[in-house]
């Protein structure tokens, strides 16, 4: 098989001098859409700078000076929709977007598209958007936040950019963006069909359908193929016209004026109405879907050949001649010229220096702020005003449980971050399902604490979006398994902003997740869930577990302070089965309730926690396993003369080695108590630190779940660490 490149390239230069195009697609002329000579030729010459670095791509990777080929060729009608829309309109875009970013562009002179994608082709360090670390289409300036390639996943969080528009004026938040803009969306066909593309569009229509301001544009930019895959003849379309409260739109991509007057519609509706579009732009794909993509092995040649004679070029050329705006040799001139300024710009970009140790890779994954003051805590005046809604204030002295400290908590962080939403399934009247939330949406409203509906992937994807136009979001996954169904916002597009904007975009937020097992006798695995390794893995996100309710109110001030002064991802995990715990030792003793800590309070990023100063052995735990030892810790000593340091680790990703190995200081025994299951569980980093960092390696043994699932009814007891197998493995250890 030729290279395609090489042939459309040249098929487009014979085809314009011997003005041999494709027969029209519309009778729509530039001037009928409101297009002057100048505002077409402009367009034109975005598509051809476009389809110029998607041949300069397959060029730099021949020699090896280049690293991505996935190219916008048959996508360059976007540029329509660039035009038409302003640059503040946010817009998340997916990897055939060329087009739209030149054109967007134009938008602010002095910015050098050209330039810019051909730094990032070459993973040059100078690339303004990932300095280096992947080919994504991104700009400040531009409100363009770069997207990973992962299908579909930037869907959600767009739907949640929306959303979180339309409500900022109730909340008194000025965002990044103007409060009338639009939110821009774009996605191919094969995309439309994955799940995560259904969960967004589902949100988008549930929340119009009840009357929320949704200022969203849905771009499907259909090339009737995913990879290999075809897309059966009409199928977005007989899909989405019938969905209710979403208006469905549809244009020509290999026509400029019908993309302008559709995106015209389009935005009157979004920006006006307040109202989410589904624009269908109808197009071709070029040169395969990659450079590595041999075509040959699932088109024939003569289906190549016949989309290659739809190049969308080759009818905005027709429509050039036929207007009068340039002769066929000034089409291929202008051609040539840009041909010439990418060549140069490449051959000047291979020469500039790339990330070149792990230190500068992994700068942006979490990158450091300086500090800043927070707001103040709110008058007593206001707090007792506040906390009277629900009759609360009276118990604020008063020793409280974990669920109800978190309660305080949230309300006085609500009072001192009036940029706090929190949402999530059952949060507002309900006050969720252990009743962390309650009195919320009363004391605060429903614009601040409201209900989404039963979709993980919205609920975190509309708090990235949220997050984006000025929010600090606080969503909460009902139970830990729940959030397996929306993994990928949390790892693909949350996780990876930073990283893949050299820190310049951020999407703070504290996720309040209800979790672990020790539920007795309730749920089965969906509600009993001990494994969060998923979690811990995803470089940048902070995973932080109380054990109790003082702890719980002060590492909460703590997360929150990380997210809006550090820009941090934090995930808060609250053991269920402390919830409401009063006891500790024995029937009401009321020794795991705790007394509400000033709102001042804090605890450090970090910082572990302790009980005991026994050197007979230390036990390293967090959660309930925390809760557990300490009540073995009183059985060692009252029963066997052993005397223990129980050591709360609280901060469990990233794990803070120092903390630990400070904690384990002077002792010969370590023992680690671990709810998670055996495998991938946190006591084997645990065990590594201590083996990689301890000057002297003590003896070491830890406990852990089973590697299983959590049973129903009482046979969980089975599968789970417990006060009596504490005891016994620091009798063992001790030898007493």
């Amino acid at each position: 098989m030729l290279d395609r490149a090489s042939v459309v390239d040249q098929n487009f230069l014979d085809r314009v001098s011997a003005e041999n195009f494709p027969a029209p697609q519309s009778r729509i002329s530039p001037a009928l859409a409101g297009l002057s000579r100048e505002d077409f030729i402009q367009l034109a010459e975005s598509q051809w700078i476009s389809r110029h670095l998607d041949i300069q791509a397959r060029l730099l990777k021949d020699k090896g000076e280049g690293f991505y080929t996935i190219g916008s060729s048959g996508h360059e009608g976007n540029a329509a929709i660039a035009r038409v829309f302003r640059h503040t309109d946010m817009a998340f875009l997916h990897y055939r977007s060329g087009a739209f970013m030149v054109q967007r562009a134009r938008h602010l002179p002095g910015t050098n598209p050209i330039r810019d994608q051909v730094l990032s082709l070459v993973a040059a360090k100078d690339d303004p958007v990932s300095q280096g670390r992947h080919k994504v289409y991104g700009s400040v300036e531009l409100f363009v936040p770069p997207q990973t390639s992962t299908i579909a996943s930037h869907l959600p969080k767009a739907m949640g950019a929306a959303w979180a528009l339309g409500r900022n004026p109730s909340l008194e938040i000025q965002g990044a963006i103007p409060d009338d803009s639009v939110i821009l969306c774009n996605f191919g066909d094969a995309s439309f069909n994955h799940a995560t593309s259904q969960s967004a569009l589902n949100t988008a229509q549930y929340l119009a359908y009840k009357g929320t301001p949704l200022p969203l544009v849905f771009i499907c930019e259909d090339n009737g193929i995913g990879i290999s895959v075809e897309t059966p003849a009409n199928w977005v379309e007989n899909c989405v016209r019938q969905r209710p409260a979403i208006t469905y739109l549809q244009c020509n991509g290999l026509h400029l004026p019908d993309v302008v007057l559709a995106a015209q519609e389009a935005e009157e509706i979004a920006r006006r109405e307040q109202k989410p579009v589904f624009l269908h732009m109808k197009t071709v794909r070029l040169l395969g879907h990659a450079g590595s993509d041999t075509e040959t092995q699932y088109h024939s040649q003569a289906q190549i050949d016949a989309t290659e004679a739809n190049d969308p070029l080759l009818h905005t050329a027709r429509l050039l001649i036929e207007a009068g705006y340039m002769t066929s040799s000034e089409i291929v001139a202008a051609y040539e010229a840009i041909r010439e300024r990418i060549a140069a710009e490449a051959a000047s970009a291979v020469k500039l220096p790339k990330l070149s140790d792990s230190a500068e890779v992994c700068a942006s994954v979490a990158p450091a702020f300086p500090e800043a003051p927070r707001p103040d805590v709110a008058t007593q005046d206001l707090r007792e005003k506040t906390f009277e809604v629900g009759r609360q204030f009276k118990y604020l002295e008063q020793p409280r449980n974990l669920c109800q400290l978190l309660n305080y908590a949230m309300t006085d962080l609500m009072l001192q971050y009036p940029q706090i939403v929190h949402f999530g399934e059952d949060v507002g009247r309900k006050g969720g399902v252990y009743s962390v939330s309650a009195n919320l949406q009363k004391r605060f409203g429903e614009a601040r604490v409201f209900d989404t509906l039963l979709d993980e992937t919205s609920i975190l994807g509309g708090a990235i979006g949220a997050a984006h136009l000025g929010q600090l979001p606080i969503p909460e996954i009902q139970f830990l398994a729940y959030t397996h169904n929306a993994e990928d916002q949390l790892r693909g597009e949350a996780a990876t902003l930073s990283y893949f904007s050299a820190g310049q975009f951020h999407n703070p937020m504290v996720i309040r997740i209800a979790g672990l097992a020790y539920q007795k006798g309730f749920g089965g695995h969906f509600h009993n869930d001990n494994s969060f390794a998923f979690l811990r893995e995803m470089p940048g996100v902070i995973l932080a577990c109380p054990s109790n309710g003082a702890d719980a109110a002060r590492m909460l001030r703590e997360c929150v302070r990380l997210a809006d002064e550090q820009k941090r991802v934090v995930v808060f995990l609250e053991p269920i089965a402390l919830y409401h715990t009063k006891d500790l030792h024995e029937a009401g003793d009321n020794l795991w309730l705790s007394a509400y800590p000033h709102p001042d309070e804090r605890l450090t990023f970090g910082a572990a926690g302790s009980h005991g100063d026994g050197k007979d052995l230390v036990i390293v735990s967090y959660g309930n396993g925390y809760y557990l030892s300490r009540q073995a810790q009183k059985v060692l000593a009252d029963q066997h003369g052993i005397e223990c340091k129980v050591v709360d680790l609280r901060w469990l990703a990233p794990l803070h080695r120092d903390a630990l190995l400070a904690a384990v200081a002077g002792h010969d025994r370590v023992l680690i108590v671990d709810e998670c299951r055996k495998s991938g569980s946190l006591s084997e980093e645990i065990i590594t630190a201590l083996v990689e960092d301890c000057p002297k390696l003590p003896q070491i043994r830890r406990i852990t779940g089973a590697d299983t699932y959590i049973p129903i009814g009482v046979s969980w007891q089975y599968v789970l660490p417990s006060r009596e197998q504490i005891v016994e493995a620091a009798v063992s250890m001790v030898g007493r």
